[in-house]
């Protein structure tokens, strides 16, 4: 359902299938840190089947249960600090500051910053978008998916006010 969705624009499918192609696997991250900051944005979204979903084998169902409220004792510093920022991305962005920045350069490179923080800031959108939409819910969602209506745009008439 999210992709059929996402699928009546023919550039956001593009972006979104092109940004996943680009990063899944392919980055500077190690997958498993990829997989928690998917994992932990689909709990703070509250979206069930991306909670339930795994797409890196390491990820036990103890890591998991412990995304709710990370404890750096369960994770490496570098997870722990993902997380952390994560949090702080989708709480209160305004958080995030200079300091923010020179801690993560303790445990991660500049390039492995630049991709976590932007994998952050997907997942956070999706997960949310999503959720707005309902696409999971009881009821048909508000916006079903009709392949005619896949890149319509409106009258010129309705356009110009």
């Amino acid at each position: 359902m999210p992709l059929q969705i996402i699928a009546y624009s023919s550039t956001a499918m593009k972006g979104l299938h092109d940004q996943y192609e680009a990063t899944f696997r392919k980055g500077v991250l190690e997958p498993r840190l990829v997989e928690l900051l998917r994992l932990h944005s689909a709990q703070a979204a509250v979206c069930e089947p991306c909670s339930a979903s795994r797409k890196d084998e390491s990820i036990t169902e103890d890591d998991v249960a412990c995304l709710l409220d990370p404890n750096p004792s369960r994770f490496t510093p570098r997870e722990f600090a993902a997380l952390q920022f994560f949090d702080m991305l989708a709480g209160d962005h305004h958080f995030i500051n200079d300091d923010t920045f020179r801690s993560l350069q303790k445990v991660f490179t500049t390039a492995q910053i630049v991709e976590m923080a932007y994998l952050c800031s997907v997942n956070i959108g999706g997960h949310r978008l999503m959720h707005t939409l309902s696409v999971f819910g009881a009821s048909a969602p508000v916006i079903a998916y009709e392949p005619g209506d896949v890149d319509r745009q409106m009258a010129p008439s309705l356009v110009a006010g």
